[in-house]
Order: C-alpha cells, then structure tokens, then sequence
C-alpha cells in the first residue's frame, strides 16, 4: 500500500468487513487525505471455505449441493457449470425439452441476481424505495424455483445429462403471467430511477473504464461490455441452446457506473425475452439422459484402498470422469463463470479450480476509487457487482 510521506494529516480508514455497503465480508483499508481517497486496498478471505477442494474429494453428483453456495444469488449458474463440465468430458447429449428448461432458469435466475444488485446499489446511493420495490419480483422468481424445484435459494436441480424433475403442470402458464407482470414493474424501475438527477450525479462520469483496459483486466460480464466490447458468451460459445432465440447484446460505449446500470436494466428486459420464447416454443420429450445412468463398474471398486462394500452410506451413482483436462465457461449475472477440470478416471475430479467473475472483476477497484471521494467507493463497489461467496470460495 502506497502511502504519501510529505502528507501530515493522512488518515486510514477500515471500511468493512462488516459495513452493510461492502455487500458481505469484504474490507477495504482506504488511506484517505480529507474525503479524496489515495489509496485502497482489498482484503479477501473471511468467507474461503475451501470449495475447490471439497470438489476434489466428492462425486460429482455429491458436490452439487455445495455448489449453490459459491454465489448465492445466482444459484442455477453454478449448478449449470458444475454438470457442463463433465458433460463435456464424456461428451453427453442434453435432451432438447432439458436444454430449454435450462435456459429458462438460468434467465429466471440472471433476473433475480441483477434485481438483487439493484435494490442495494440504489440504497448504497441513497435511494431507499427501489431497494423495497425488488423484493416483489424476485419472490415471484423463487415462488417459479420453489414449484419446480422444491427450493427456493438452493436448488440442486441440475443433472449430468440434463435436469432433477420436469416442469409440474400449470408451471408454463405461472411463468408467462410473470413475464408480463415483470416488463410492466421493469417500466415501473426505469421511470423512478434512469432519469432521476440525484442518482444521475452520483453515477455519471463515476468509475470509467476504458474497453483496452477491462480487457488487460480480465474483466466480464456488464462489466466489460459497459466498456463499449460486445461480449457475451452466450452468443460467442453457443452452449445450450441460445442460438434458437431472438435476443440482442447489451452494450454501453461510455464505461462508467450508469453504463453498467443500463445494461442490466437492459439485461433482465432480453432475458424476458428468451424465457417468453423458450417457454413458447418448448418441445415434449425427456428431461434427462438417463443412457447416463448406465455405468460400467467393477463389482467392488476400490477407493484409496478401502473397498466400498464396507462403507454403510453408499454413494449415489458415480459419474467416471475420462482422463483429460477442459476449461468450461458461462455467462453469469456478474460476468464468466468458469471451471478448469482435470478428470482422472476416477469418480472424483483430480484438479477443480473455480474462475469466479466477481473475484476478477474486484482486481481494478484499487485503481478506480483512487482520487475519487470516499462517498464514491459505495457507487464505484455496487456497480462492480460481487458476491464474497464466490470472491473467496
């Protein structure tokens, strides 16, 4: 930490890891000359709990209720990523009806996450009434996850090969009624706050980043694409099954905190789309592969040495995952989430390595609250957009 020796009247400052505006456990030590910040630095680390090493020593299918825990708000992105990967591996079809049922809940909870990073950004600026207003629409979302999925946070409903349960009757209709009733309340957020000029002055010209400099960062998600660089994975690797709906990139060219807020703004009103058209034109069929369920195995495998048949608790059925290694990625709320695999013909995962967007996207905070005012790291850190579950692991 940089530190000016000719200042006399230099002050540091904790901010976190329990100040509400840090969204979790996040502390930043700000060396502070009046209200100008000099400097700032990050500390992570308070919520690590090992979870890439839980992965090693767990089946996959074991490991997938742990997984929701990385970020917490996005929930089926993680669970999407954790069984793409070993799909990848063993190269597995996913049924067409699975696909949809899939895109539909990761926009469902693309949605959910982006409303809950606007109600806290807006209350981090001091707009107290969207912060209220957000809660409407995503009890709506968790009561569409709760009647699919039987949870409403946590849902393990991923599979290898495609989903957990099909959609229960009059699932489709209850979705439909929300999308119309989410685009009217969406109307509702932009005229309360878009041109609102208290925010405005408080967002505007606030933490610019240029599209040269979020791409040296490794920055993703709005936070890159606010930099005026059209990237979106769903449109650049064309996983499940994007390319079959009418949906448009978000993108902003002026790079700062409004860019960002646009795009989501943007963002949730295309995942609308894309659930509206997946939920249209949804095909009958399977919704699992259950060829998958087939395993060759000895009769009395051995793991490290103990043989399973004098375990009492049997594992569920174990997925062999080939000896190779892939990198799998997705776009998630807050940016590319992603997971380097190493399969080592075992059922456990040799090498687990998790790439968290919010993790990434924290690296150039240090860098854009310098020479700003204190007030402007609340502006500057809700727009970045983190979850300390998945920044620390």
């Amino acid at each position: 930490m940089t530190v000016p020796t000719s200042k006399k009247d230099i002050m540091i400052v904790n901010m976190g890891p329990h100040h509400p505006s840090m969204h979790g456990v996040l502390r930043l030590i700000v060396t502070l000359d009046g209200e100008d910040v000099i400097d700032c630095e990050p500390i992570v680390g308070y919520l690590h709990r090992g979870m890439e090493k839980i992965a090693e020593n767990q089946t996959i299918i074991q490991y997938l209720p742990y997984v929701t825990r990385w970020d917490y708000l996005a929930t089926m992105f993680t669970e999407a990523i954790t069984v793409n990967g070993p799909e990848q591996l063993g190269n597995i079809q996913v049924p067409k009806r699975a696909s949809y049922i899939r895109v539909i809940m990761l926009e469902l909870s693309r949605i959910a996450s982006h409303l809950l990073w606007l109600g806290p950004f807006m209350a981090d600026i001091g707009a107290q009434t969207p912060f209220f207003y957000i809660f409407r629409e995503r009890e709506l979302i968790y009561d569409l996850f709760e009647a699919a999925t039987g949870m409403r946070m946590m849902h393990n409903y991923f599979r290898i090969g495609g989903v957990a349960a099909d959609l229960p009757y009059g699932w489709i209709d209850k979705c439909l009624d929300f999308c119309d009733y989410f685009l009217i309340g969406l109307t509702e957020y932009q005229k309360l706050i878009t041109r609102n000029p208290i925010f405005l002055e408080r967002v505007e010209n606030v933490g610019i980043i240029g599209g040269e400099e979020a791409l040296n960062w490794g920055l993703s998600g709005p936070m890159l694409r606010a930099s005026g660089i059209e990237w979106d994975l769903r449109k650049v690797d064309h996983y499940e099954c994007y390319d079959e709906f009418d949906w448009e990139v978000q993108w902003q060219k002026e790079g700062d905190s409004l860019a960002r807020y646009l795009i989501r703004i943007g963002e949730m009103a295309e995942s609308i789309k894309i659930i509206q058209q997946a939920l249209e034109g949804i095909p009958g069929g399977p919704y699992e592969n259950l060829e998958i369920r087939r395993f060759n195995r000895k009769k009395y495998p051995e793991w490290n040495d103990f043989e399973y048949r004098f375990i009492s608790k049997k594992p569920s059925p174990a997925f062999e995952l080939s000896k190779q290694e892939l990198y799998v990625r997705a776009e998630a709320p807050k940016g590319e989430l992603g997971i380097f695999l190493i399969g080592d013909q075992s059922v456990f995962p040799w090498r687990w390595k998790i790439r968290p967007p919010g993790f990434i996207n924290l690296q150039i905070l240090p860098q854009l609250v310098k020479k700003m005012k204190l007030a402007d790291i609340m502006t500057i850190l809700g727009s970045i957009d983190i979850i300390m579950g998945e920044v620390d692991r």
